[in-house]
């Protein structure tokens, strides 16, 4: 069993409008945006990144907002639900907070003993808040948002998945464990992670499988300290017959990636180093970063963008 993952480092997504993607997180969520850059394999399109003040991993938020990209279809193999931590006692502002912002799909409920609140994303995202005892992460408090109410960060990620024995078995191996079980649904849980450490996996055998579009997540990314024991975690999952990717270089962290047995992807990155790499932290987020080997497109891109601000 492994012992280098650290709970989620960022879960990246697809939009349809990089305006309104924004505007949704920034301003109705609160969050920072750190890195406003291009997606590495189609620089024509964004590639936008929203947490915390730092971009702590286990906070980080990412989206291709993909111009006029046709609507994903809700299914089996996917992430089908991203969860935010909030603090105890803070649903009833975030639904009249929502109220106000016109925000969609928003429902009360509990689930494994904690209050939740679901709402949709401008895509049909599906989200969730959840008051979590003891998360003392500290938020960004310059989105709006008051400090006893703001985000922390992850709490959990959801998986929709027909069969989902192999994939429990594959995060057991990556250091997971079983913490509790309700219906349909295992939650599985790091100890000594960095606070985004819990998984759920919900079995629907019958399920549709999901067609990937706006509002569907991409991938999921697991946090490790550094490339020594991102390496580490790369052969050990080689060892076991999964198919693993090179380390890739992305700029503010190195990844590798592998398709897990239920259909999602999976990304191992690296905490180091960081998204002020190339950035103050005091602005993180407000210039156009480009990749090197795409800095000569800057002025094709800086014309062809969408601008995102107002």
């Amino acid at each position: 069993m492994l012992d280098q993952i650290r709970g989620l480092h960022h879960v990246t997504s697809m939009a349809a409008d990089a305006r309104g993607n924004n505007d949704f997180f920034t301003h109705k969520l609160g969050l920072r945006r750190v890195k406003k850059t291009v997606n590495f394999d189609a620089p024509d399109v964004y590639h936008l990144y929203y947490g915390d003040e730092v971009g702590t991993p286990g906070s980080v938020m990412t989206y291709f907002p993909f111009p006029n990209i046709a609507k994903g279809t809700p299914g089996a193999g996917e992430v089908g639900t991203t969860v935010f931590s909030v603090p105890e006692g803070s649903l009833g502002y975030w639904e009249e907070r929502f109220a106000r912002e016109g925000v969609a799909g928003v429902s009360r409920s509990e689930s494994f003993g904690e209050k939740r609140l679901a709402f949709d994303g401008p895509d049909g995202d599906g989200f969730a808040l959840v008051e979590a005892r003891g998360d003392s992460r500290a938020a960004w408090t310059k989105g709006g948002v008051p400090t006893d109410a703001a985000i922390r960060g992850f709490h959990s990620a959801a998986l929709r998945l027909r069969d989902g024995g192999a994939t429990e078995e594959l995060l057991k191996f990556m250091g997971y464990q079983e913490v509790d079980r309700s219906g349909d649904i295992v939650r599985l849980g790091l100890t000594n992670g960095n606070g985004a450490d819990t998984i759920d996996i919900q079995t629907m055998p019958g399920a549709p499988l999901a067609r990937q579009g706006a509002g569907s997540v991409h991938h999921i990314a697991f946090a490790v300290e550094d490339r020594a024991k991102q390496l580490e975690v790369r052969k050990a999952l080689m060892d076991t017959g999964h198919q693993v990717t090179p380390v890739i270089d992305r700029d503010y962290f190195w990844a590798i990636y592998f398709r897990t047995p239920g259909g999602v992807l999976f990304e191992v990155a690296t905490n180091e180093p960081g998204f002020d790499r190339d950035e103050d932290t005091r602005h993180l987020g407000e210039a156009l970063k480009l990749p090197r080997q795409h800095e000569h497109l800057r002025g094709i891109l800086e014309t062809h963008l969408q601008p995102i601000e107002g």
